[in-house]
């Protein structure tokens, strides 16, 4: 089969690699699609990251580079291993792509699995990836998603899980105020969960058309730009002079941080959802004199199901987000390339290992 190998920063090449074995207690998905991450193109130009540099395998995988890349996938079962009796060939599914020990407990009341030792995900640390045409995954973190769901917006499962656990981590209920600061995939994912939760989303974005998709998709009350306005005063001014319940970073920029903390009332909640690649810096006696609370927030924990069920259910509607759908041979010019260049023209761009979807 085709998949999509990183070897080395800025050298991912389109190969020919052998199908996966289906074994006892797995399940063997044909994929269907599979996002182009944030995480991915860290790796691309800056990595190995979360992949394990050629000849230094990873703990639990045993694997290092060149591995198969994707983590944000759909797809239908074509096979299920030796015990696996919850699962029917035909079944569309999504993956909570971890790679975890075994021995960890990742069950429906851990709320620490993704925190455990030597964590990593499927289709960074091995174990497959999404952007090859098969994929075989422990029966564990295999989520059933309803036909209904079109595949290609399956795919935005996963990033959508993101946005779920950040909203959880804020502490966000209905009828608080949050502000967004970045609309890429990840930011705007974020909104959709908060505005399906009830929450009032302020988004704030320098590009055009990544505001127009906030504004369209509904997923933000107020769309401002930091370029020509005052954001600290424009989310004061909506909030009766209060400043925002909670806040969202999501762009791995010191001047969201900084807007962040000027924007949020006293007591209020920082969020840093972005991955950052460099220290940042924040004014404590700021965050002192406002008694502001400042939370990480690192994929999901036992968030895909409730993620599913607003979609399935039609709170959230995932096709506005999708903006480009390539084949493997586009990868790196279609894909990398204009997430990284030009990444103000899309959002989200989905990757056809087969081709079929295209």
């Amino acid at each position: 089969m085709r998949a999509a190998r990183y070897h080395d920063r800025g050298d991912i090449r389109i190969e020919e690699i052998d199908e996966p074995a289906v074994t006892p207690g797995t399940v063997g998905i044909d994929v269907a699609w599979c996002g182009i991450c944030g995480t991915d193109l860290h790796e691309y130009t800056e990595g190995p990251i979360f992949v394990p540099p050629h000849g230094h395998p990873h703990p639990i995988s045993g694997e290092s580079a060149p591995v198969t890349l994707g983590h944000e996938m759909s797809g239908v079962v074509y096979a299920v291993g030796e015990g696996v009796t919850d699962v029917e060939v035909g079944q569309h599914v999504v993956v909570e792509p971890y790679i975890i020990r075994d021995e960890v407990e990742t069950g429906p009341a851990s709320t620490d699995y993704h925190l455990s030792d030597d964590m990593n995900f499927i289709g960074l640390g091995g174990g497959g990836g999404g952007l090859g045409e098969k994929i075989v995954v422990k029966r564990r973190w295999v989520h059933p998603v309803s036909n209904d769901v079109p595949l290609d917006q399956a795919a935005l499962i996963e990033p959508l899980s993101v946005g779920y656990h950040a909203a959880q981590r804020s502490g966000a209920k209905a009828g608080d105020v949050a502000l967004v600061v970045g609309a890429g995939p990840i930011g705007l994912l974020t909104s959709a969960v908060l505005t399906a939760l009830g929450v009032e989303v302020i988004v704030s974005e320098m590009s055009p058309l990544r505001r127009q998709k906030a504004a369209e998709t509904g997923v933000a009350k107020h769309v401002l730009d930091p370029a020509s306005q005052d954001v600290v005063a424009e989310v004061r001014a909506l909030t009766g002079g209060k400043g925002a319940d909670v806040g969202f970073e999501c762009t791995s920029v010191q001047a969201a941080v900084d807007t962040l903390v000027d924007a949020l009332r006293p007591t209020g909640v920082l969020t840093v959802v972005s991955i950052w690649g460099k220290p940042a810096q924040l004014d404590m006696q700021k965050i002192v004199l406002k008694e502001l609370d400042v939370r990480g927030t690192i994929a999901y924990v036992n968030s895909h199901p409730a993620t599913i069920e607003l979609v399935e259910s039609g709170k959230i509607d995932l096709a506005p987000f999708i903006t480009g759908r390539i084949g493997l041979d586009g990868l790196v010019t279609e894909g990398f390339d204009t997430l990284i260049h030009r990444n103000e023209t899309a959002v989200k761009i989905l990757v056809s290992p087969s081709g079929r979807g295209l």
